[in-house]
Order: C-alpha cells, then structure tokens, then sequence
C-alpha cells in the first residue's frame, strides 16, 4: 500500500524494504514505513534491516533516520550519496550478499569510488553468496558500467552460518552515467565453471561435491572446471560448512548460476538431517540446468538489478532479455504487463 503527498511518501508492510530505501536514495526522495509486520509476535525491524539503515548511514550524509519505539515505523530522509572507505558488520541473520545487492545499486551513483569492508556470512541458503555476487552480477555490472577493473571483490575469509566470520572487500569506481544496453541474444553455453568450498571440515567434502555435479552436468557439457577451495582454520569462520557454486558461461556473455550449502549446525527444525556433500553437488548442478532451460541474458537472481540500472541509464532505450520473471523483481500484479523483452522506457512507467 502507498500512499504520497508533497514531501514524503508513506508505504506499509515489510515488504521490497531494500528496494524502497535504495529508489528513496536515488530519487531524493523522503519516504516513511509504517505497520512493520504489527501482527507478528515479535513486531518491527529485524536485526539484519536496522543493518541496511546502518549501512545505508555510513554511505550517505546528511541522511535522516527516525525509528518508533516499537520498530514498526521508520521514517528515511535521505542525503548526498558520498560513498569513500566504509567498513559494515552484517547482521548474521543474512549473509553478506544480502547487503552486496543493496551497494551494487547505490555505489556507481556515489561521489567517490565505494571501498567497503563487510563481515559476516558469505555464503548462505537465503541470499546469494559472495560468489554468485562475483561471477554473476559482476559481468553485468560491468556491461553497464563499461569493463572497468576497479570492479571487484576480494574474499579475504569465508565465514559461515551460524556465527559467521567472513572478510570480503567490495570495490565500485563512480559512474553516474551507465551505457545503455542491447542485450537480447543469450546465445549458447559454452563452458560450466565453479567453486566447492568448505569451511573447518574435511578437505573431502569439497571433492565429493565436485565429482556429484560432474557427474549430472557431463551427460550434457565436456568443458567443465570446478576449483575446490579448503581454507585453513585461520582464513575461515568459527563455524563449520561447506557448499558449491556453479555457473554457466555462453559465448555471447551471459552468466547462469547456481548454488547450495549446507545446514547451519544450529538448526533446530523437526525434519533436520546433517547436509550430504553427493546430494548438495548434485542439487547445485540440477538447478543450473533449470536456470539454464529458462533462458534470458541474465539470470534470475539479476533481473531486479538489471531492471533497475537500465532505468537508470542514459535517455536511451535499452533492451534486455530475460526469462520468466519472478515476484522480486516486479510484483505479481504488474507481470502481465511484461513480455520476455523487458525495455527500459516501460520499466520506468511501473512502480516497482
């Protein structure tokens, strides 16, 4: 639900509450969030969106941020995107991905170059990993922003859930004006690439992993590289893990990708077994294959971020190929708007 007058705009409900923060930011515009989650047992913010304000604080100045005593009504004024060196402690209720996704929209708009150190979970089953940051939204951040190498991430630590201990390093020069893009030919996949990883357990797992996925994904693919990554008990978190990333490159660029990890140790559900290396190697190759078979020039974890920085781009039409949109990226009640060819000038019509 929205509702606007002349100097802020008023939403209720949790819901797309990144997304409205980063577009308030980008537009200038003051905005307040109000009834968050007021049914719920334990209402208000949670500990990992208090983070995004925290966040979003350090990168911008002269922001406003007034929160009720009860955390279900935050008022957000925004400032001047100055960007610099920044140093955050992500919440561990969500990996450190969760927090990417928000800086990857916002750091090409700051006023200087973003440098910013995030600690915590990299990989993790709710949000994509620093990896799939890496490999996948990196090539697209790239054609808009132009092959520039000052785009990077460096994992220094893994970490992983419950306790985290994760060290990345994130790097985005300023870029105020993207390209504008013409991306409608995905073409074939011509090589599969990834990366097993474990955390404070056996080197093993990695192996076990690695041969389960090759063994689904060489029925259909010969060019296949997967690194295994073991990191010693000084270069990982405190907790014990392990997981797999794959991606698919085709020969016009694009990027499909794919990835598992295991249970964190605290899980308390009913039905919770210990994680299998066989079992995550061969989920992890089974859902590249369905990220491949639904096609598109990006894949589904990047529509919402393609969508946004193509309205964001130049007064220039531009054209993207993806495959069946999901409700993160726009609303189930605006998708039948929507073909497969999403274009910049509709996007920019639709209050996302």
């Amino acid at each position: 639900m929205v509702q606007s007058n002349s100097h802020c705009r008023t939403f209720e409900g949790s819901n797309y509450f990144r997304q409205r923060l980063v577009l308030a930011t980008l537009s200038r515009t003051t905005i307040k969030i109000k009834n968050i989650r007021v049914r719920d047992d334990a209402p208000g913010l949670r500990e990992y969106e208090a983070g995004v304000l925290r966040l979003l604080d350090k990168l911008i100045n002269g922001s406003v941020i007034e929160i009720n005593a009860t955390g279900t009504s935050v008022y957000f004024q925004p400032g001047v995107l100055c960007g610099g060196d920044i140093e955050h402690d992500c919440s561990l209720q969500r990996g450190i991905g969760y927090y990417l996704e928000m800086l990857v929209c916002l750091a090409p708009f700051c006023k200087k170059s973003v440098t910013a150190i995030l600690k915590g979970i990299t990989s993790e089953s709710n949000d994509p990993s620093v990896d799939a940051i890496k490999f996948s939204t990196f090539p697209l951040l790239k054609r808009l922003l132009g092959d520039d190498d000052r785009i990077k991430l460096v994992i220094n630590k893994r970490g992983s859930s419950p306790d985290g201990g994760g060290h990345v390093t994130f790097g985005c020069p300023v870029k105020p004006k993207l390209l504008p893009i013409q991306y409608t030919d995905p073409g074939k996949v011509k090589r599969i690439r990834g990366i097993a990883w474990t955390c404070r357990t056996s080197p093993a797992m990695a192996n076990r992993m690695v041969d389960a996925a090759r063994g689904v994904l060489n029925q259909f693919l010969t060019d296949i590289y997967i690194h295994t990554d073991h990191g010693s008990p000084s270069c990982t978190g405190m907790s014990p893990g392990f997981g797999i990333t794959l991606w698919a490159e085709t020969i016009h660029g694009s990027v499909y990708l794919a990835e598992t990890c295991s249970e964190p140790k605290s899980s308390i559900l009913r039905d919770f077994k210990p994680s299998v290396p066989e079992d995550l190697g061969k989920k992890a190759a089974f859902l590249l294959l369905e990220e491949i078979s639904r096609g598109g020039c990006v894949d589904s974890t990047n529509q919402s971020i393609a969508a946004l920085l193509m309205v964001l781009g130049q007064t220039d039409v531009s054209k993207l190929e993806v495959g069946p949109l999901t409700p993160y990226t726009v609303p189930s009640k605006y998708q039948r708007v929507f073909s497969s060819d999403v274009q910049a000038d509709t996007l920019s019509e639709v209050r996302l």
